[in-house]
């Protein structure tokens, strides 16, 4: 039971930090509300004798405060929603410990008397449950997501729509800047459903394969982190199990979002096939300089011990700033990341290693044998 009350702690851990979050975008959120009725204020009272740019100035004005507002209270339901599942999983690991505790040895005895049938009736109750929670859970993240995302987009479309229309008639030349706003808009919502779609299910994954899969996803979250991705795969690739490819792409799709998250300079992706695949995820952040001093060495001869000690003192400051320095500019990947992507991992009988203080992540999966070596092995 050990390992499943570490993992209530960290979840512990991880809730409280959320709560800290949540409070936050909380405030920020009520301020941006705040500044877009005051803008809405100020528009209606509008001069009706003032210039097609002023008014166009206050409707730019009032859409982008909107925008804002409309982020930050999203930001705040998919924080909430994220504190809801972490609560309930936690509450489900926590109920599995005690039920384990108190009747570890009721159950024992049930399995010696009875075998457990094999398919879905066969599985214990506990679990079934976990499985079906998990489900649950899934499911309402991609709705909630849906809702902050998509749909959130597609309500600001239609509030720039009724825009245009009013403007229409009052001034068709104000109108066609609000229509290429709201072309805009709809480009916008029109990529972020496909990065939604491609989050959830990537399809390339299923008609192309991994190493496709992997060259878009890097593209694109380097393109959206504006942090450079080289992706590199050597050696002959072929197409996996349709359940290796998919835990695959997710170990180094997460990885890759983690360490983006962190601001790197540089990210690497380097697959490399044989027997078994092994992928390396890198990412490099150069340490901050140090300005250069004039400091003379450590005196040897004839020289009080209080001047060696201040020179060794001015010494020994320089290079603590540059072991700082250096240990600021690893970018390692956060513990909850490397949890789940090792767990992850071992579901396909994949080995997780993070190397260089966090800064390096090696993934080493075994591959099942290719068609004619099968073959050949039984001939």
């Amino acid at each position: 039971m050990a390992p499943l009350r570490d993992e209530i702690a960290a979840l512990d851990r991880e809730l409280a930090e959320i709560e800290l979050l949540v409070g936050q975008a909380r405030a920020e959120a009520a301020r941006h509300e705040q500044r877009r009725v005051q803008a809405t204020e100020r528009l209606s009272s509008t001069d009706p004798k003032a210039s097609p740019a002023d008014v166009a100035d206050a409707y730019g004005t009032l859409m982008t405060l909107t925008k804002r507002a409309a982020l930050m209270e999203s930001q705040v339901d998919v924080l909430e929603g994220k504190r809801k599942a972490l609560a309930r999983h936690r509450a489900s690991l926590a109920s599995i410990v005690d039920q384990v505790e108190g009747g570890a040895s009721l159950e024992v005895a049930d399995a010696a008397a009875e075998p457990v049938a094999s398919g879905a009736e066969g599985i214990p109750p506990n679990l079934s449950r976990v499985v079906l929670t998990a489900q649950e859970d899934l499911r309402r993240e991609i709705a909630r997501s849906m809702h902050d995302g998509p749909a959130q987009s597609l309500t600001n479309i239609v509030l720039q729509a009724q825009i245009v229309d009013r403007l229409l008639t009052r001034d068709p030349a104000l109108a066609q800047a609000e229509v290429k706003l709201l072309v805009s808009m709809v480009q916008h919502t029109l990529d972020a459903t496909k990065s939604f779609i491609f989050d959830v299910r990537p399809m390339v994954l299923d008609d192309l394969g991994l190493v496709p899969t992997l060259r878009r996803a890097t593209r694109d979250r380097g393109q959206r982190a504006q942090v450079p991705v080289e992706f590199e795969s050597l050696g002959a690739e072929r197409r996996l199990p349709m359940d290796l490819e998919s835990t695959i792409f997710r170990v180094l799709d997460e990885a890759l979002a983690g360490y983006l998250a962190l601001a790197p300079e540089r990210v690497t992706l380097h697959l490399d096939w044989g027997d078994q695949l092994e992928a390396r995820l890198a990412a490099t952040r150069s340490p901050s300089s140090i300005e250069d001093e004039d400091i003379p060495e450590v005196p040897t001869g004839n020289v009080p011990d209080a001047i060696k000690q201040m020179i060794q003192d001015r010494h020994d400051r320089r290079q603590a700033r540059i072991d700082a320095a250096a240990e600021a500019a690893v970018v390692s990947l956060p513990q909850l990341t490397r949890r789940d992507v090792s767990d992850r991992a071992a579901s396909i009988g994949a080995t997780v290693e993070v190397l260089g203080g966090g800064s390096e992540l090696r993934l080493n999966v075994p591959l099942p044998a290719a068609d004619g070596e099968g073959e050949a092995a039984a001939g």
